[in-house]
C-alpha cells in the first residue's frame, strides 16, 4: 500500500458516487428499531423505481439523533427523515423527484446538530463502517502514511504534546505526556491498549464510535504504536457491543488485506497488528490495570500503583492505554495539525468532548461539542430542556464516578476544571438529564447500588463502604435514618474516597457527595422529624 494506491482508491470511489446518496443510520438504536428493514425497503423502491443509476443507498453509522431512529438522510437535498418505517421507503424515494413523503422530517439545521462540532464524530453517520474504502474517501489513513514516511517517532508525540489532547477516558491526563513516558520506557516489547470498556449506565459514546468509525481508532492506535515503539495492540471491548465487535473484526481483516496493519506498513519497517480481548461486563475492568489484569487472562481486578502501566503494564511490559474517543481524535490531529486542535476549546482542556445525552431531555443521543460550551447550551438548545412541560433540575456528568450538577450552575462550561469544582467529573462522557420529577436521594442510592455491586471486592473500604453507604441510603429513603445516620453516611463518603484502592472506589461516594451538597434539604426532609436538630458529632 502506498499513497497513490490510497489515492486511486478515493478517486475510485468518488467516480462511482451516484447523483443521490441516501444515508441509512444501522447503528445498534437504529437497528433496534428495524432500520435493517427501512435499508432492504429502500433499496427495493430504487429498483422499482428505476433509479439504481442515480441513486445509492448506503448503510452507515449512528446519526446522532437517536431519539428520531430510524434515521434517513437524502444528499445533497439534505433531507432527514426520521422515525422511518420499511413501508414509507417508496415515498421517500418519490419525495426525491418532487414528492411528498408519507414519512416525518427534521431540521437538519436545528440546533441539536448546528451547535455540534464533529471531529470523533466526523464520519459517523457518513462513512459506511463495513468498507475501508469508505473510509479512505474521507481522508482515512494518510495521517497515518504521513507519520511513517515523514516524522519521526519523537517528533510524532511532540506533535500530540503540542496539541493538548487529553484523555477523554475521564480522568484528563495528557495525552503526549502519556506516549512520551512510554516511549522512554525501557524494554524491547511494549503494547497499545484501547479501552473500550464502556460500563456506565447512560453511556454509549464509544459504542456508537467502534460501530459507526472502527478504522479512526485503528489509524490512532497505529500512529501510537509508532511514536511509542509498539508493534502490538489491543482493543479490550465488552461482550455486550456485538455490532460493535462484529464491525472491528471486519476493518481488523480489511486493514490487514490491504496492508494497513501487520508488516511493512506503507513500506516502511513499521510492523503494528491488532487483536480484540471481549471483556465479561464488569465494571471494574475500565480501570487500567484491572482491564490488562483481564487481558492477560486473570481475574480483572485493580493493582497498586506505582509502578504504573507505562512503565510496568501488559506482562509486566511498557504499555500504552487510552480510550476509544482519544485515539479516534488522533489522526484528525496529524491530518490538521496540533495548532489547529490546540485552537478549539478552553486554555487547560484543548478540542471536543463526545457526550451521551440521556434521560428527562427531549433530545436524546450523541453531541460532540468543543470544550467549555456551557452546560446550558447542550441541555436547553441541543437538547431541548425536559419534556412534557418539565423544568431541568439537574445534569448528572460522569456516570457512577460523576457528580449531579443544579440547575442554577447550568451555565457552567464544560471542562475538566470547571466541573471538578462543583464536585463532578468529566468522565468518559455521559451525561443524565433529571427533571423535577426526580428525587436525587434515589438518584444517589440508584449509583451507590451500582457501584456497591461492581466493586471487584480486592480492597476493604470500597468492599464494605458501598454496602455501608448503599444501606444509609435506603434506610434514608425508607424515613428511618436521623442526623446522626446522615452524618455517618458524610463519613464513610469521605472514608471511601480517601482509603479505596483504584478509581471505582474512590469515585464511588460523588453522586451522593454531589446531591448533599446540593440538595441536602431532600435528604433531610426524609429523616425522621425530632432528629433534624441533632448535632452532627453527638455521641
Amino acid at each position: 500500500m502506498t499513497l497513490n494506491d490510497l489515492s486511486q482508491i478515493k478517486e475510485t470511489e468518488l467516480f462511482a458516487r451516484k447523483k443521490i446518496v441516501l444515508r441509512c443510520c444501522m447503528a445498534a438504536g437504529c437497528m433496534s428499531s428495524n432500520s435493517q428493514g427501512v435499508k432492504e425497503q429502500l433499496e427495493k423502491a430504487v429498483i422499482d423505481a428505476g433509479l439504481q443509476n442515480e441513486i445509492e443507498v448506503r448503510g452507515v453509522g449512528c446519526m446522532k439523533l437517536c431519539c428520531e431512529g430510524p434515521l434517513v438522510q437524502a444528499d445533497p437535498q439534505e433531507s432527514l427523515f426520521i422515525k422511518v418505517t420499511p413501508e414509507s421507503a417508496p415515498s421517500i424515494i418519490a419525495s426525491l423527484n418532487g414528492g411528498k413523503p408519507d414519512v416525518n422530517q427534521s431540521d437538519p439545521h436545528a440546533a441539536f446538530f448546528a451547535k455540534q462540532l464533529s471531529i470523533v464524530l466526523a464520519n459517523s453517520g457518513v462513512v459506511d463502517p463495513e468498507r475501508i474504502e469508505s473510509y479512505i474517501t474521507a481522508d482515512g489513513y494518510r495521517a497515518l502514511h504521513e507519520v511513517l514516511t515523514e516524522n519521526t517517532p519523537k517528533e510524532t508525540i511532540e506533535i500530540m504534546v503540542n496539541s493538548g489532547l487529553r484523555g477523554r477516558g475521564g480522568a484528563g491526563f495528557p495525552t503526549g505526556l502519556k506516549w512520551g513516558t512510554v516511549a522512554k520506557s525501557p524494554g524491547t516489547k511494549k503494547y497499545v491498549i484501547c479501552n473500550a470498556d464502556e460500563g456506565d449506565p447512560g453511556a454509549f459514546m464509544d459504542r456508537s464510535v467502534l460501530e459507526s468509525d472502527p478504522h479512526s481508532v485503528l489509524e490512532g492506535m497505529a500512529i501510537a504504536a509508532y511514536a511509542v515503539g509498539a508493534d502490538q495492540g489491543f482493543i479490550y471491548v465488552r461482550a455486550e457491543y456485538p455490532l460493535a465487535i462484529s464491525r472491528l473484526q471486519i476493518a481488523i481483516k480489511q486493514a490487514k488485506i490491504m496492508g494497513l496493519l501487520g508488516s511493512g506498513i506503507f513500506e516502511t519497517p513499521f510492523h503494528f497488528n491488532v487483536d480484540l480481548r471481549i471483556g465479561a461486563g464488569a465494571f471494574v475492568c475500565g480501570e487500567e490495570t484491572a482491564l490488562m489484569m483481564s487481558v492477560e487472562g486473570k481475574r480483572g481486578t485493580p493493582r497498586p500503583r506505582p509502578p504504573f502501566p507505562a512503565e510496568s503494564g501488559l506482562f509486566d511490559c511498557p504499555t500504552l492505554l487510552n480510550n476509544v474517543e482519544t485515539f479516534a481524535n488522533v489522526p484528525a490531529i496529524y491530518r490538521n495539525g496540533a495548532e489547529w486542535f490546540a485552537g478549539i476549546g478552553t486554555e487547560r482542556s484543548k478540542g471536543t468532548k463526545v457526550f451521551a445525552l440521556a434521560g428527562k431531555i427531549k433530545n436524546t443521543g450523541l453531541i460532540e461539542v468543543p470544550m467549555g460550551t456551557p452546560l446550558r447550551t447542550i441541555v436547553e438548545e441541543m437538547g431541548g430542556g425536559a419534556p412534557d412541560g418539565g423544568k431541568i433540575k439537574a445534569v448528572q456528568t460522569g456516570g457512577p464516578s460523576g457528580g449531579c450538577i443544579p440547575a442554577q450552575h447550568l451555565d457552567t462550561p464544560v471542562d475538566y476544571e470547571s466541573l471538578g469544582k462543583l464536585g463532578s467529573i468529566m468522565g468518559s462522557g455521559g451525561m443524565i438529564v433529571m427533571d423535577d420529577s426526580t428525587r436525587m436521594v434515589d438518584v444517589a442510592r440508584f449509583f451507590m447500588e451500582f457501584c456497591m455491586d461492581e466493586s471487584c471486592g480486592k480492597c476493604i473500604p470500597c468492599r464494605t463502604g458501598t454496602v455501608q453507604m448503599h444501606n444509609l441510603l435506603d434506610k434514608i429513603l425508607k424515613r428511618k435514618a436521623t442526623a446522626r445516620d446522615l452524618a455517618k453516611l458524610e463519613d464513610l463518603c469521605d472514608m471511601v474516597r480517601n482509603t479505596s484502592l483504584c478509581g471505582l472506589g474512590q469515585t464511588a461516594p460523588n453522586p451522593t457527595m454531589s446531591t448533599l451538597r446540593f440538595f441536602r434539604n431532600e435528604y433531610e426532609e426524609l429523616l425522621q422529624p425530632d432528629t433534624l436538630g441533632t448535632d452532627r458529632n453527638a455521641s
